[in-house]
């Protein structure tokens, strides 16, 4: 997990390695094809795309096939994270979404992927500049978050209960369904995000939905159907472009 000037204890959490660092499945399918038709073929130069956050590499390794030509290369400011992804993709650097922390000259990447990333920062701010530094003008964010307001969330609310994705506590889960501490810092609704993405200098062509592989399986063909109506979806798939 790539972080933004972490505390002491942040840090430690995102490096012990019982620490989920894995993205889900379909939301990775789903951002990799909106990528591959967004870069089209890679002849007669390939596209850097940069896997910001790439945890341990499933991710890049799900895009892989489907961004056939081009370079993805892993990025991850936990060192636990990068031993798992190198495992999967072939380049992985370590870097931190803090000012020129990346290790990309201005303008050099393409794309870049931002799976699950952005509800673990402590300056979402600064990890936005950090990646508009490095994207050509023209080049495509790829973002995925868990929804604040998702179906059942907006459900969960009305009842009192904490809503699914929010923690508040590294140590334990309280007030929520689930058992899993996954260090969620920041939360967005549809149209926070969008504000948000558009305010550091990103032109939003897109936001969809996908849905949450922890929904009880009973639920999952509802969880599905919600994603076409993204403000409603269990998590937030998000296309930009820098100006």
């Amino acid at each position: 997990m790539t972080t933004t000037s972490a505390p002491p204890g942040l840090r430690d959490f995102y490096e012990d390695p019982s620490t989920p660092v894995a993205s889900g499945e379909q939301r990775s399918h789903r951002q990799a094809r909106a990528l591959a038709a967004a870069l089209g073929r890679p002849a007669p130069f390939p596209a850097t795309v940069v896997d910001i956050g790439c945890g341990d590499g499933q991710a890049a390794a799900t895009a892989a096939p489907l961004l056939a030509g081009h370079r993805i290369v892993g990025v991850d400011w936990s060192q636990d994270a990068l031993k798992r992804a190198r495992a999967r993709i072939p380049d992985v650097v370590r870097g931190e979404l803090t000012a020129s922390g990346l290790p990309f000259a201005a303008g050099s990447a393409d794309a870049v992927l931002f799976s699950e990333v952005i509800e673990h920062l402590v300056d979402p701010d600064a990890a936005l500049d950090e990646i508009r530094r490095i994207l050509r003008p023209g080049g495509h964010l790829m973002l995925s978050t868990p929804n604040l307001a998702a179906w059942y969330n907006r459900a969960l609310l009305l009842a009192g209960v904490q809503p699914v994705f929010s923690e508040v506590s590294l140590r334990g889960v309280h007030g929520r369904p689930g058992s899993e501490v996954v260090g969620h810092l920041r939360l967005y609704t549809a149209r926070a995000l969008r504000s948000f993405v558009a305010s550091a200098g990103f032109d939003v062509v897109r936001v969809t939905g996908a849905p949450f592989h922890g929904v009880p399986r009973p639920l999952r063909p509802l969880d599905r159907l919600a994603c076409a109506a993204p403000s409603l979806s269990s998590i937030l798939l998000l296309h930009a472009r820098k100006t």
